[in-house]
C-alpha cells in the first residue's frame, strides 16, 4: 500500500476557495501558532479564528491541522 501526498483540491482551487482572512489564519496555524496566538496577531477573538478554521476545513474537505498545514505549504502560505 502506498500513500501519496495529494491535496483534495489543486492549489489554485484551494487558493480561490479561501477568503483573504481565512488564508491569513491558515498561514498562522501552519506556522505553528495556537488559536489564541493567531487571534491576538490578527486582532480577533479565538472564537472567530476557530470559525475561520472550521470554514477552511469544510471548504478544503480536511479534518486535521496536519492536512491544513500541508495545503498551506502547497499554496505557498
Amino acid at each position: 500500500m502506498t500513500h501519496t501526498l495529494t491535496t483534495p483540491h489543486t492549489a489554485a482551487t484551494a487558493a480561490t476557495a479561501l477568503a483573504p482572512r481565512e488564508q491569513e489564519a491558515l498561514r498562522h496555524i501552519a506556522a505553528g501558532r495556537t488559536y489564541l496566538q493567531t487571534a491576538r496577531h490578527m486582532g480577533l477573538s479565538k472564537h472567530t479564528v476557530d470559525a475561520y478554521l472550521r470554514r477552511i476545513r469544510t471548504k478544503l474537505n480536511v479534518n486535521s491541522t496536519a492536512e491544513m498545514t500541508r495545503i498551506a505549504i502547497a499554496l505557498g502560505l
